[in-house]
């Protein structure tokens, strides 16, 4: 037996000071690792420091280190205020008033506590959440995972593009197909800002978030609606009239992103942070500040799109005319029923903040597009031919459907989005539930049991909720459209049913499945987390001893 070194390891790997020290144990424990599978290790770990745009946090003062946080829940919040989300809030006001604004503040904590795990994902591992499932799953249930979330994407892109198409229509009479055309060019926008950071793209969102949410406030004053009923229908739970468990179940699937999950999880990736214990647990906080500030926003602006349709939906003497469009309310027919009910430059409002809702979210999704597939296809394709790609795909469908349908194929095309991102939800909320419950994964920075407890809870009961609203809306409308055919009910029957049987499975395996632990050369590394006296702790925050001395067969072991 020789003595052989270990020299410091880099102290700006995204990993924590006892990740480094169990790697130097298990080093010593088995000599016989390659020097090659250590060093690959390593070298996964440094591409987080090498990323492109990051931004540096300022530490003094503490405003300042807020504001450099600040950005990444602005982007992910754009998606509860998409063209979709503000369709089905404009849908509960004018059936419910305010009785459902319980729900809408139930779905934003819990898009909270989803977020911040995604969050936190990316910010202790380094790396975001289609980058663990390419190195968790075999290659199989990759590429599935890979192709339910690029579908995910182009479902939540449709009403985005939709509604952007509607509005240009409304305030320029331009043609909907030809709106769609025109909403793929903020491809151009993305790659113009992208050449100047990062920052410059959060600042761009956070002020089309702004837009919007100023243009409903003010045809809300405009409204009046009444600030007891408001608080009533937020914090008194009520489920009355014909169809509100079926509204219900519509808003909390509107507020359900499948692709958010994964863009948070790569947002913060742009902060470089501090990677020692205490910079990781500082950074999270600051993530989960922002993150709150940034839904507690978009919860307010829903609220206010669902007073506004509420308000004037359930005014006395309202005309037939106004009374039809309000019994079915879409993006198209609310601009109108504003303008008859509150004046024409309400309508004009509206138009504004539906284009800048459905801009800014048509920029996040094709963002998140980029991860996904740079994620689960390690693709090194340039960034510009990567954004043409996946804008192309997205707005493909909307498309179509325009030029075919029209505007009520349009309309109908968002119900269609909502039922697929309904569907996909779970094979992105599962995952990231697995990996930031993982030990392995995330060390010491795990969530905590409560947390957990609480995650896969809510988690579960919103995977049951949507699939309850997907299989009652595709089994009424097979059975209302097929004029309750027998023959066409039993064909539909046989293509249903295993496409559930695989759906099921899939989700079994992925909840189930056995942790796929870390391993460097031909041997395992099971990364638990190292409980030491406060004395090494303090040692261990300054970083590791320059050499460790030990005993093995090999000489000198530089990593």
């Amino acid at each position: 037996m020789r003595n052989f070194s270990v020299q410091k390891l880099d102290e700006n790997l995204p990993i924590e000071a006892d990740w480094k020290v169990t790697v130097l144990t298990f080093l010593d424990k088995n000599a016989n690792s390659t020097e090659v599978g250590y060093k690959k290790l390593i070298n996964q770990s440094k591409e987080y420091d090498s990323r492109p745009n990051q931004v540096l946090i300022q530490e003094t003062p503490k405003w300042k280190k807020l504001l450099s946080f600040v950005g990444p829940g602005f982007l992910v919040s754009v998606a509860y205020l998409d063209p979709g989300n503000l369709e089905t809030d404009l849908q509960a006001g004018a059936n419910h008033k305010y009785e459902l604004l319980w729900i809408v503040l139930l779905g934003l904590i819990f898009a909270l506590i989803i977020q911040s795990r995604s969050a936190n994902l990316g910010v202790v591992t380094g790396k975001h959440l289609s980058e663990h499932c390419k190195t968790e799953y075999p290659s199989p249930v990759n590429y599935i995972l890979w192709l339910l979330a690029e579908v995910a994407v182009i479902a939540a892109d449709i009403p985005e593009v939709i509604g952007t198409a509607f509005a240009l229509n409304l305030l320029f009479h331009i043609p909907i197909w030809c709106g769609v055309l025109l909403a793929g060019l903020n491809t151009l926008l993305l790659l113009g800002l992208q050449r100047y950071g990062i920052r410059k793209l959060e600042v761009a969102i956070g002020i089309l978030v702004l837009v919007v949410g100023g243009c409903f406030f003010s045809v809300m004053v405009q409204a009046k609606p009444s600030p007891e009923e408001i608080i009533t229908g937020m914090f008194v739970p009520k489920l009355s009239g014909t169809g509100a468990t079926r509204d219900a179940i519509a808003l909390i699937g509107a507020l359900n992103m499948p692709h958010n999950l994964f863009l948070h999880s790569a947002l913060v990736i742009s902060r470089k942070i501090n990677h020692s214990f205490e910079g990781i647990r500082s950074a999270r906080k600051y993530f989960l500040l922002e993150s709150g500030v940034a839904l507690f926003i978009a919860f307010l602006i829903n609220v206010s799109v669902v007073s506004v349709s509420g308000s004037v939906c359930w005014q006395q003497n309202l005309s037939l005319e106004n009374k039809a469009q309000c019994e079915n309310i879409t993006l198209n027919s609310a601009a109108f029923l504003l303008k008859n009910a509150l004046g024409n430059w309400s309508s004009k409002v509206y138009a504004i903040s539906l284009l800048a809702s459905g801009q800014s979210s048509t920029v996040t999704g094709t963002y998140a597009g980029q991860f996904i597939m740079q994620g689960f296809l390690d693709l090194k394709m340039e960034l510009w031919l990567r954004n043409l790609v996946t804008r192309f795909i997205a707005i493909a469908p909307s498309l179509v459907a325009c030029i075919i349908g029209g505007a009520s194929g349009a309309s109908r095309l968002i119900i269609i989005a909502s039922m697929i991102l309904s569907f996909e939800l779970p094979f992105a909320l599962v995952p990231l539930l697995r990996f930031t419950s993982s030990e392995v994964k995330m060390g010491r920075h795990k969530s905590s049991v409560m947390v957990t407890f609480l995650s896969w809870l809510l988690g579960f009961c919103s995977i049951g909720i949507n699939l309850y609203f997907l299989s009652t809306t595709v089994m009424g409308r097979i059975i209302t459209e097929n004029h309750s055919s027998k023959a066409s009910s039993i064909v539909a029957g046989v293509f249903i049913f295993p496409i559930m049987i695989l759906y099921v499975s899939l989700l079994f395996y992925l909840t189930m499945k056995k942790e796929t632990p870390v391993t460097i050369g031909s041997s395992t590394l099971v990364m638990n987390p190292v409980r030491s006296s406060a004395s090494e702790m303090e040692r261990r925050s300054e970083g590791i001893p320059k050499v460790y001395e030990m005993e093995g067969d090999d000489d000198i072991v530089s990593v």
